[in-house]
């Protein structure tokens, strides 16, 4: 048996990776210019390669297995390690790119000082953000589209390094002028009959949220769906309903939010993957994202 392991193929990587982002096989083929057969025979090719099945199907989806993960990472940095040593052999110009995966409400009430201070000091770095809530924000780091993740995940990872930036109450957010609001703090027994402004179905708070008032009696209407915290907090402040909320949230003119005792707290963390080199500049925004956070916090 041969000892030489074998050099893979740079175009098996970025079939690989296009085939990571989409999850699809003619999707992927469309963004590297192939057939359809020709991209399954490419990833067929480097599962064989590195010995590994690297994607599964889960009902009508398809899903990276962990070596699929562990692939795709060392897919990107591969190549992004390969672009940037031509660009610099070749004496080209070259701006750092570096991903930020977080959620909407991370972005909003969170990272804007860190990211508005990093962009001041960094003009040369290209950085990226992606859009992601918390569970996908972590996938995107362990898969290598992300350099990091910022968001509220209760199980990390083994393959990532977290550190928490702040921990901060679940509220009921409502109009000033709402029966509950002359309240310091709440039961979830006095949301029992409340209209409640929720996020759409299937995402993690709709679903952890509706868990937790499972057990309450009818609410006086069906809930409001409202997709994200800024139209959530303002139907809240209208007076159409209660929003349930993280601490974290600023408030819209007209409404008020209250800690429900209950639902506790959520910590929000930023990760990395573990054994990964950082690029200097990810580093560095790491780093001024916890130390804005350190200071916020006294």
């Amino acid at each position: 048996m041969s000892s030489v392991v074998p050099i893979l193929d740079g175009e098996l990587l970025r079939a690989f990776v296009a085939f990571a982002d989409a999850l699809n096989f003619t999707r992927a083929a469309q963004v590297v210019g192939l057939s359809q057969p020709a991209m399954f025979e490419r990833i067929a090719r480097l599962a064989d390669e590195v010995g590994a099945t690297l994607y599964e199907r889960e009902g009508r989806q398809l899903r990276l297995t962990d070596a699929g993960v562990r692939v795709a990472a060392f897919a990107r940095e591969e190549l992004a390690r390969t672009h940037s040593f031509l660009a610099e052999l070749r004496g080209e110009a070259r701006r750092e790119r570096i991903v930020l995966a977080a959620g909407e409400g991370a972005y909003l009430y969170l990272l804007g000082p860190a990211v508005r201070a990093f962009l001041r000091d960094e003009p040369d770095v290209a950085l990226c953000p992606l859009t992601r809530g918390g569970p996908d924000a972590v996938e995107a780091v362990r898969e290598g589209a992300a350099h990091l993740a910022v968001g509220v995940v209760d199980l990390v990872p083994e393959d990532l390094i977290a550190r928490d930036l702040v921990r901060t109450p679940l509220c009921a957010a409502m109009s000033a002028t709402h029966r509950l609001a002359r309240r310091r703090s709440l039961r979830l027994t006095d949301l029992a009959g409340e209209r409640l402004v929720l996020a759409p179905p299937g995402q993690s708070h709709r679903n952890f949220v509706g868990r937790a008032l499972s057990g309450l009696p009818g609410n006086a209407a069906p809930p409001i769906e409202a997709d994200g915290w800024p139209l959530m907090l303002q139907l809240a402040g209208l007076g159409l309903g209660v929003a349930i909320v993280n601490g974290i949230c600023s408030l819209p003119r007209g409404a008020v939010a209250r800690p429900v005792r209950e639902l506790g707290q959520v910590t929000y963390r930023v990760m990395w993957r573990r054994g990964a080199s950082l690029p200097p500049a990810a580093s560095r925004l790491r780093d001024r994202i916890l130390a804005a956070e350190v200071r916020a916090a006294t």
